[in-house]
């Protein structure tokens, strides 16, 4: 049975699937017709119900939810994985309404966060995370919020950080932060998604067996980064949480929607709906 799957260039995904799509392991029964593209592209496909699996952030799933139904293996979520809220100088954040903001996408949980850290900060605008240091640096934007492998960057490039919005989550909500999760159609019997996410999780074992080695289609799709920050990236990303959510996953990922929900950011609808298949 071919399916489609959506993912990121990004080691920690291109970690996750390398053995999958790549023929390592017994898919049982199962073939990938894969895509990478960066996470927005990826959310945007998720509203549309575009492909099968589909890596996506998880402000997008409080909204997919009707759609797509979580898996248990191949998520992003820890703690010391927030978004930063960076600068190229030291802002007043009381005055952040004032401030032109460049967010990675207004799907992205990163987005989410600060929405709900600073509600105040309306002034936002698009681009792909990996533009985001230079828009600041170049003074097009008074703040950006970074992502990603941009959180072991931005410091050799002499930006400042204004705050750490997975310290703030932490510490506002005590849970763990989730960023980006796997899901599947929920119209899916829960045999073939139990089958995804077996081969999900063998792929991330297979990966763990052979680290620290870097197989050409993590490095090849890494976008020019050096091999410490890919390995930094694979480390921070790929947890415990990666490998299985568990209770504690679970209820970070109630906590996120029951603040979002606080905050009138997703409807009573969908906060109702299952979250696993």
């Amino acid at each position: 049975m071919k399916l489609t799957l959506g993912f990121s260039p990004c080691p920690n995904d291109t970690f996750i699937f390398d053995a999958m799509v790549n023929g390592m392991i017994d898919t049982r029964g199962l073939s990938f017709e894969y895509v990478m593209e960066d996470v927005e592209t990826l959310n945007l496909w998720a509203k549309e119900g575009k492909l099968d699996i589909t890596k996506l952030s998880y402000n997008t799933f409080l909204h997919t939810i009707d759609k797509y139904a979580l898996l248990h293996s191949g998520s992003a979520l820890g703690k010391g994985v927030g978004p930063l809220l960076i600068s190229k100088e030291p802002l007043d954040l009381n005055k952040i309404a004032d401030y032109k903001i460049v967010i990675p996408g207004f799907n992205t949980t990163a987005n989410l966060l600060l929405s709900i850290a600073f509600p105040e900060a309306k002034q936002k605008q698009e681009l792909v995370f990996n533009e985001i240091e230079d828009a600041v640096l170049s003074e097009k934007a008074d703040a950006g919020l970074i992502i990603h492998e941009n959180r072991f960057t931005y410091a050799q490039k002499g930006l400042t950080k204004l705050v750490d919005l997975g310290d703030w989550w932490e510490e506002h909500v005590n849970a763990a932060i989730p960023l980006g999760g796997i899901v599947v159609r929920r119209s899916f019997d829960k045999e073939l998604s139990a089958t995804i996410d077996a081969v999900i999780k063998d792929s991330i074992d297979y990966s763990w067996q052979h680290y620290p080695a870097l197989s050409p289609f993590i490095t090849n799709n890494a976008q020019e980064m050096e091999e410490d920050v890919m390995r930094k990236h694979i480390n921070l990303y790929v947890n415990n949480f990666t490998t299985d959510l568990g209770e504690e996953g679970y209820r970070a990922i109630n906590t996120l929607f029951s603040e979002a929900k606080k905050a009138g950011l997703v409807n009573e609808a969908n906060a109702a709906l299952p979250v696993f298949y």
